[in-house]
């Protein structure tokens, strides 16, 4: 190995140790973010109007977050993804380090679980969002249905015991994140593409959260 190259190898290794570094810092930032978010979801459910409690005890109140904390953090899938693991788990614990405070027991183990499991899905899916025509297809399509199903979820499963008020915003944002992507995509086929995958998540979602309860309950 000549001078020049291992010169050139070492920087190398320091300019990805320095990446690596940055990564970290960024994912430990989202995640302090992620726990206080958390601990406030707590007091929301107290403090929030009844038109939008729902707010606080929602998949939505923190996958809209996380995604947004990702989305102007992560600077690429890995980080992204793990990004999104790691503000849905510090969510969780956040919501339940402030519940303790309040006196109100709350077990953060399974929904740490399915955070970890669904958070990475959440964060690569809001970095995919700034690439370019096909990523963003796929990453709008995936945070649109989930905003989507959950609010229609919200309308028609507890419908009777929530306010509707929450639910029609959550479908709005949704529909506003479909539309500003089709706008900018400028083209029929991924718009319709986005449609599809937007309308098959949001399916999903509410048979999910539909037969949720009883999954827990078995546990």
């Amino acid at each position: 190995m000549t001078a020049p190259t291992a010169a050139r190898s070492g920087s190398d290794r320091l300019h990805r140790e320095r990446r690596g570094t940055g990564a970290g810092v960024r994912v430990a930032v989202v995640a302090v973010a992620a726990f206080l978010l958390g601990g406030l979801t707590s007091y929301g459910q107290l403090l929030l109007p009844p038109e939008f409690a729902s707010l606080a005890n929602s998949a939505s109140g923190w996958a809209i977050p996380t995604a947004v904390l990702v989305y102007v953090s992560a600077r690429g899938y890995a980080e992204a993804a793990l990004g999104g693991a790691a503000a849905f788990v510090a969510l969780t614990l956040g919501y339940a380090f402030t519940s303790a405070i309040r006196g109100i027991e709350f077990d953060p183990v399974t929904w740490a679980v399915i955070g970890a499991v669904t958070g990475p899905v959440v964060g690569a899916a809001a970095f995919a969002v700034r690439r370019e025509v096909w990523p963003a297809v796929v990453g709008a399509g995936l945070l649109a249905g989930v905003l989507v199903g959950e609010g229609v979820y919200g309308l028609t499963v507890i419908g009777d015991t929530t306010s509707p008020a929450y639910w029609w915003v959550v479908v709005a944002l949704g529909a506003t994140l479909l539309a500003v992507l089709a706008v900018r995509l400028r083209s029929v086929v991924p718009a319709l593409a986005m449609l599809g995958i937007a309308a098959t998540v949001a399916a999903a979602f509410l048979i999910a959260f539909t037969a949720l309860p009883s999954l827990l309950a078995g546990l």
